[in-house]
């Protein structure tokens, strides 16, 4: 309770609000909230004129006998009993607003697990007040009232009341809301789902008779899967029969189908089995273990970035650097690109240390990702192995953290906050005084010019691990095999090396980054491509469940006959994809034991260490699959690498298309050759000659550094500028156009008026490459800069004012800067 003259005011950064509108809000702590009120709790306030509650997280409390208190509102409650956030990640979510121009909200959204997400629901009632109350009532909300009154049920009465708020009776309802004639209570809600996946099997009715059920075409389909499966997940019903929800739901409903809760058993707490110190480093490994021990040992915010080819034991050197933090009292996060890669990652840590590592990444369930979230918070962990938002895990006392394979794109966030994990990283360390390592056989370029530069420590592997040779690679020109008669997808030379694998009982890879059958279908009369609705796309055709499918939207449709643009029935379907190759694979070898690896056979969160184990056991011949099994993985008996269709990939369009198919290929080709035997590949393409291609054949980073370095010097891209994209969209493609043009008048305005000084050089507007995504037309506007605190105060303050004219009011804007800019 508040006994001094002095009031206590709370800062806080309210949810839902608009870029435009994003600011600190003060609020007054009433005196029941006044010991309570904290500084990363959450809270529920009035906000805008109508003072609907939203939720909002507290930044800062504090008392003051100055302020002008007339319109200031009162926070409305508290959410949490203690801090969700501690001081660190107070600062990093400071830090996320001002580097990623995010909403203050927006920055909480990713330093907390959506298990610990809280929705709120606004609700009203009728109160039971004097009548004489209602007598002062105008007629209008008297007449409001009664209606009200009239309403028996209660959740109809309080979906009638809420309306009245939105609609044209809103003076009315405020009123009777003013005279406590209705009141208003507000509903938390805890997103915290169960650790189980729903499923739907076949009741005993409609097997007995199924002439006794009158069904749909899409619930027919249904059946017919759950007839030959027995049972299956609502997620892959609908995928295999291409319906919705709703379709399996009518079907159970009806009796004809029956839902039950499938549990997931989670990993149980793991027990160590190897010793750390049982692991013997070659001579270039403990070089590099001694130099980044001695940097962890001397307390200071560094960075180092170790460059080894593929294959080198960079593993093994992380292994020691994390015993070594861990006996110096401090702790260790690990951070992967891919979800596919965690659990042969965590696996090896699991063998050394135990019930020590943590697991934290967005495959996980909410539940599960919530209970590792707390017990890393409780110090019941001291290793966290992840993906991208690992990196704000709840870890105290760090003292190293690791990027693997840091070039990946995956670790920069393609939503709000737009945040890179690297940056991330170097933030936390340099509260925690610890170490961040960067580890890549392909690093990015700016990582390397960086180290180049001095920035970061270098430190180097060039070697693989007990002298095991490089894969010997083979380029394949796929034009003169045309010549020669080769008419499907695989060359002669590559049937010939995956047949002898077969033959000797080795394993092969074969990357295509294509998911789908056919990637489109065309007309052969107009020659127009078969698009989404909602996407300037092309449709890809998936065979296993006959449907034309949006791999950017979702959106999904039968397999048509008939071209939409001229009715012409000439269509055909071109392009490959993993399904068809599939069946490729199975023609030219029935008896290889197949597995297909892309996100149409990964939906349970725990199918990637299944099928990688099965693979690593031997149980497959051939694993056919997508980026996902390009990096990072390592199984020593697969001896072949096919490389299948990487063309595309060179010409996307975005400055770091060349660095992007330099790094899968070769990534890819150093899954081969890891065990005992040699390793070989074969790279199929229609540009032999292409030096990126051919410098990736001979993993030769060096040299594709320098190429690819000058190039960008001499087009100022990074790391010679920073990039910042300012993106439009909106269902109408004209406000779109006339938004982009219209922030870069205001952008020029501003630059003459502030007379401003730093470097800009700006390109466009122009369209995005995919002009058109989920219902919305797409703009954007290049800005090469460079990314200081002068540059992102003119961006937030140009932001903030276009959103509040009128011409933007029904646009969304986004701020990205060094992001992809290729789609």
């Amino acid at each position: 309770m508040n006994t001094s003259s002095s009031v206590r005011i709370a800062d806080v950064g309210v949810s839902g609000t608009k870029s435009g509108f994003d600011s600190l809000y003060s609020y007054l702590v009433p005196d029941e909230l006044y010991s309570a009120a904290e500084a990363g709790k959450r809270a529920v306030v009035p906000f805008g004129r109508g003072n609907k509650r939203r939720m909002a997280v507290i930044l800062s409390v504090y008392d003051t006998d100055n302020a002008d208190t007339g319109k200031m509102k009162y926070l409305s409650a508290l959410v949490d009993p203690s801090p969700i956030i501690g001081k660190e990640m107070l600062g990093m979510l400071l830090w996320l607003h001002e580097m990623t121009l995010c909403t203050y909200y927006e920055a909480l959204s990713v330093l907390i697990p959506p298990g610990l997400a809280v929705n709120f629901t606004e609700k009203y009632s009728i109160s039971d007040c004097p009548s004489a109350v209602r007598a002062g009532l105008s007629r209008q909300a008297a007449d409001l009232y009664s209606s009200f009154a009239e309403v028996k049920n209660r959740r109809e009465r309080e979906m009638m009341i809420s309306a009245a708020f939105e609609g044209s009776d809103r003076q009315y309802a405020e009123e009777l809301l003013r005279n406590g004639v209705i009141y208003e209570y507000g509903e938390l809600k805890q997103r915290t789902k169960n650790e189980s996946v729903t499923m739907v099997r076949l009741t005993d009715d409609y097997v007995c008779d199924p002439a006794l059920f009158r069904l749909s075409r899409k619930q027919k389909a249904a059946v017919e899967i759950l007839a030959e499966n027995g049972a299956a997940s609502v997620k892959e019903l609908c995928y295999l029969c291409g319906s919705t929800p709703q379709v399996i739901k009518n079907l159970i409903k009806c009796g004809a189908a029956e839902s039950f809760e499938y549990d997931v058993i989670s990993p149980s707490e793991a027990e160590a089995y190897k010793d750390p110190d049982d692991i013997v480093l070659t001579p270039a490994q403990q070089s590099v273990y001694d130099g980044i021990s001695t940097l962890i040992e001397l307390g200071k915010p560094s960075a180092a970035l170790l460059f080894g080819v593929t294959g080198s034991g960079k593993t093994p050197v992380f292994a020691k650097l994390i015993q070594h933090t861990l006996s110096l009292g401090r702790n260790v996060i690990v951070l992967i690109p891919e979800i596919s890669l965690t659990p042969q990652t965590t696996a090896r840590f699991e063998a050394l240390f135990g019930d020590m590592v943590s697991v934290l990444h967005s495959g996980l369930s909410m539940s599960r990702r919530m209970n590792e979230y707390k017990r890393i918070a409780s110090g019941g962990s001291r290793i966290v192995v992840g993906t991208r938002s690992a990196v704000f895990a709840p870890l105290d006392n760090i003292g190293l953290i690791v990027i693997d394979e840091e070039g990946e794109s995956a670790y920069k966030s393609g939503s709000s906050p737009r945040y890179h994990a690297r940056d991330a990283a170097k933030k936390r360390c340099a509260y925690h005084n610890a170490v961040l390592l960067m580890a890549s056989a392909t690093p990015s370029v700016e990582s390397y010019y960086n180290a180049r530069c001095g920035r970061y420590k270098l430190f180097r592997m060039t070697e693989r691990y007990s002298s095991r040779p490089l894969p010997k690679v083979d380029i394949v020109d796929m034009g003169t095999e045309e010549q020669c008669g080769t008419s499907g997808t695989f060359s002669a030379r590559l049937v010939r090396e995956i047949s002898a694998n077969l033959d000797a009982g080795e394993q092969s890879i074969l990357l295509l980054n294509r998911r789908g059958y056919y990637t489109f279908i065309s007309c052969s009369s107009c020659r127009e491509p078969v698009k989404c609705p909602n996407c300037s796309i092309p449709l890809t055709y998936h065979k296993i469940n006959d449907r034309l499918i949006c791999h950017y939207c979702g959106y999904s449709t039968e397999m048509i006959k008939r071209c939409p643009s001229c009715g012409s029935e000439r269509m055909k379907l071109s392009g490959l994809g993993t399904q068809k190759l599939e069946d490729e694979i199975s023609d030219l070898f029935p008896s290889a034991r197949l597995l297909r690896m892309d996100a149409d056979t990964t939906y349970s969160r725990y199918a990637y260490d299944r099928s990688f184990t099965a693979f690593e056991n031997g149980e497959y011949d051939i694993m056919l699959g997508t980026q996902m099994i390009a990096k990072g993985l390592d199984f020593p008996n697969v001896t072949l690498v096919g490389v299948l269709s990487i063309d595309k990939a060179l010409f996307c369009g975005d400055f770091r298309s060349y660095e992007r198919t330099f790094s899968l290929i070769a990534q890819v080709v150093g899954r081969g050759g890891r065990g005992e035997k040699s390793g070989r590949a074969i790279i199929q393409t229609y540009v032999p000659d292409h030096y990126v291609i051919n410098l990736a054949a001979q993993q030769d980073y060096e040299k594709f550094y320098e190429q690819e370095s000058a190039m960008r010097k001499a087009l100022i891209y990074p790391p010679y500028c920073d990039i910042c994209v300012v993106g439009f969209s909106s269902a109408d493609d004209r406000s779109a156009d006339e938004a982009s043009k219209l922030f870069l008048e205001m952008l020029a305005d501003k630059v003459k008026a502030e007379n401003i000084t730093f470097p800009l050089r700006v390109l466009g507007p122009s369209r995005c490459v995919y002009e058109k995504i989920n219902g919305q037309y797409r703009y954007r506007i290049i800005i090469k800069c460079r990314n200081t605190a002068d540059f992102r105060s003119f961006i937030r303050e140009l932001r903030k004012a276009a959103c509040r004219t009128k011409a933007f009011s029904d646009i969304r804007m986004y701020v990205d800067i060094n992001g992809d800019i290729g789609l």
